[in-house]
């Protein structure tokens, strides 16, 4: 997928975030976690193969901690490999990632705190 086409679904996806994404959002943007900055559904390159592109859409980013959070849906329990897969890349590239289930963002706030606190502290 071209960068256009990839920058259009972010745009997209911010537009039509889940119940959850929203919950997060109004809870760490403006810096109002720890001071830091968030972005939503970041787009990071990579790979390249044979000049093509390829591209992930991280739902939020830390540019300062390099941490990735994903806000899990029922979507995920049926592509558990392709997320396995997709962490383990971005992980190499010198991620954190960290997941949490929508259930957890709208009804467990304290613990998602707690646990950003643990990475970003």
């Amino acid at each position: 997928m071209s960068y256009s086409k990839i920058l259009l679904l972010a745009r997209q996806l911010r537009k039509n975030q889940t119940p959850a994404e929203s919950c997060f959002w109004e809870k760490v943007r403006r810096n109002q976690l720890l001071d830091k900055k968030f972005d939503r559904q970041f787009i990071i390159q990579h790979s390249e193969i044979l000049g093509r592109k390829k591209y992930f859409i991280a739902d939020f980013y830390c540019h300062a901690h390099k941490l990735i959070v994903e806000i899990d849906g029922d979507i995920h329990l049926q592509q558990v490999e392709y997320d396995k897969i997709r962490e383990d890349i971005l992980r190499q590239m010198g991620f954190t990632v960290l997941r949490f289930k929508n259930g957890e963002v709208l009804n467990e706030w304290e613990m998602v705190e707690a646990r950003l606190k643990e990475i970003l502290g």
